[in-house]
């Protein structure tokens, strides 16, 4: 039997959101970057493709991204760990504060 008391559960809720603040506040930073950096790499090839100096199949960039969540999703689902209630129960104090952590972190970044 596992035996958690109240500290230990405000422990774990208070790291987990401090942890999942800064995670979340960082996610949403290097979000954005991102999100220009491949809006401008977009741009860049087709306004390269307007002036005939590069080709693009448009079909196939846009098939890959399909394929590559596809399989990422089947990736996820294959293995189940065994004892997953106990698993699950240990680590809700955890998961609990790092998501209302991220999401604070994610909103305020």
């Amino acid at each position: 039997m596992v035996d958690i008391g109240f500290q230990q559960i405000g422990l774990e809720l208070g790291t987990g959101a401090v942890i999942g603040g800064l995670i979340g506040f960082t996610a949403k930073k290097v979000a954005k970057v991102i999100a220009v950096l491949v809006g401008l790499q977009l741009a860049l090839f087709k306004f390269l493709e307007s002036r005939e100096i590069l080709v693009v199949d448009w079909e196939r960039l846009s098939a890959g991204l399909v394929n590559a969540s596809t399989s990422a999703s089947s990736a996820a689902t294959a293995n189940q760990p065994p004892g997953l209630v106990t698993s699950f129960l240990s680590v809700i104090p955890v998961s609990a504060g790092f998501t209302g952590g991220f999401l604070v972190g994610f909103k305020k970044g």
